[in-house]
């Protein structure tokens, strides 16, 4: 059994409102709304059972796990630890962030867009040193869940820090690179679940990122300043082949009648959304998922894009588990490990999915109207999608898993600064839609 770790950022504070750099700085308190925006997450939560609550120390955050605690059915008492602390910006906290742009102009665009570069001084109790804020913070994170993990095996718990934190946790964990430090953002009191099958270093599954549905806003808003497209990226509804976990690949399954009413639900969830463009792939099932989609955007014209198609199975394709164990055992089993070296019989690898997942997210981008933010909505399948978000969060095929993609989930990526700049993942994996609460509740089923 996977324990399972709800992750909460600290709702909207003082220095958050006044746009300064907070680090671990400790003046910072939760504002009116940060502190009705924890009791919102604390009743998105009221259902689940907590073994365990950890938080950081610093009020912003004490004050948002406490107002949380208090909307649960008897909840564990906080274990408040240093490791859960923001990241240690020391020369600049305090500070408004244009008084930083103005002061340390180079330091600045350095944390802006190289922020695992920043090198900065802090006074010890032998004198000062140099240090590597983003690194540090890394290692930081690295350190909680190697000290908090092997206590709780097969439990769930209640973690609530801040966003620096909390991206590193969420990095360190699926082994996003440093360099993709910005890549993953948080919303205050935005909630994100991951799976640790194990310990740390067995490698995690990101269930949800940043899900702000239980905060009246279904989808995150895009950075202040966005000028770059937004795509939704969708896994298609469900099949019956999902729901009997059957091998579909590039077998054109239809939807099924649930996968209909997930659609449905995607479709009203999405309605008030400006669509502005939608690429699927042409199968079937994301066909109609997209068709259904747009059945509230009827001025959208739905494109298709080959190269979307699922990854080709080859001779699994039809077939339950349980046959292909039987003919396949030692490549199933290293299918569930170490996705990468496995090359399917009479199909793909996923190398040459991640190529052609990565070309058709390039089309995709290369059609987009640069002169203002634009909306796209691109509906595919399972293993495209992993592909696509391994490729935008730094990661490689043998990270393949870390991933859920659930059927009708949403996911949100942003490029705030254009096209040609690295994306900012703003949501994963959204099922909210579904009324299922926090946790994804779809079907397991095969690819």
């Amino acid at each position: 059994m996977a324990t399972r770790i709800i992750l909460v950022r600290h709702g909207l504070s003082t220095y958050n409102l006044q746009r300064r750099v907070q680090g671990h700085c400790d003046d910072s308190t939760l504002s009116d709304e940060g502190k009705k925006t924890a009791q919102q997450a604390g009743a998105a939560l009221h259902g689940l059972r907590f073994d365990a609550v950890y938080s950081s120390p610093l009020k912003r955050a004490r004050e948002t796990a406490e107002i949380i605690c208090n909307q649960l059915d008897a909840p564990p008492t906080p274990q408040f630890t240093d490791l859960l602390k923001e990241i240690n910006l020391a020369e600049w906290e305090g500070m408004t962030f244009a008084e930083v742009e103005e002061r340390f102009p180079d330091g600045f665009q350095i944390w802006r867009e190289r922020p695992h570069e920043l090198q900065m001084q802090r006074t010890t109790d032998t004198g000062t040193e140099s240090f590597f804020p983003v690194l540090d913070l890394r290692e930081q994170a690295r350190q909680f869940w190697e000290t908090v993990l092997p206590h709780h095996s097969g439990q769930t718990l209640l973690v609530v820090a801040h966003s620096g934190i909390n991206r590193s946790l969420i990095s360190v964990a699926a082994g996003v690179p440093p360099d993709h430090y910005n890549v993953i953002h948080q919303t205050n009191c935005a909630i994100s679940v991951l799976n640790f099958p194990n310990q740390l270093d067995d490698g995690v599954q990101l269930e949800s990122v940043n899900l702000t549905s239980h905060l009246g806003m279904p989808l995150p808003k895009p950075r202040e300043g966005h000028k770059g497209p937004r795509i939704l990226l969708v896994r298609h509804g469900e099949t019956d082949w999902n729901r009997d976990k059957r091998f579909q690949g590039q077998i054109d399954v239809a939807l099924n009648d649930a996968g209909r009413a997930q659609s449905d639900k995607v479709a009203a969830f999405l309605k008030d959304v400006a669509i502005d463009a939608a690429v699927t792939s042409p199968m079937l099932r994301p066909k109609e998922t997209a068709e259904i989609i747009l059945k509230h955007h009827p001025q959208i014209t739905l494109e298709t894009e080959p190269l979307l198609m699922e990854i080709a199975h080859g001779l699994w394709e039809g077939k339950l588990e349980a046959e292909i164990e039987a003919d396949y055992a030692e490549t199933l089993d290293q299918w569930k490990v170490a996705p990468e070296k496995v090359q399917m019989p009479e199909g793909e690898n996923l190398q040459q999915v991640w190529d052609r997942a990565i070309a058709a997210w390039e089309n995709i981008l290369a059609s987009v109207d640069t002169e203002r933010p634009t909306t796209i909505l691109v509906v595919a399948h399972d293993a495209i999608n992993k592909a696509l978000l391994c490729y935008l969060t730094g990661l490689e095929p043998k990270h393949f898993w870390s991933f859920k993609q659930g059927n009708g989930a949403v996911s949100v990526i942003d490029y705030p600064k254009g096209s040609d700049r690295r994306p900012m993942i703003q949501a994963l994996n959204i099922t909210t839609h579904f009324g299922s609460g926090v946790l994804d509740k779809t079907a397991a089923g095969a690819l």
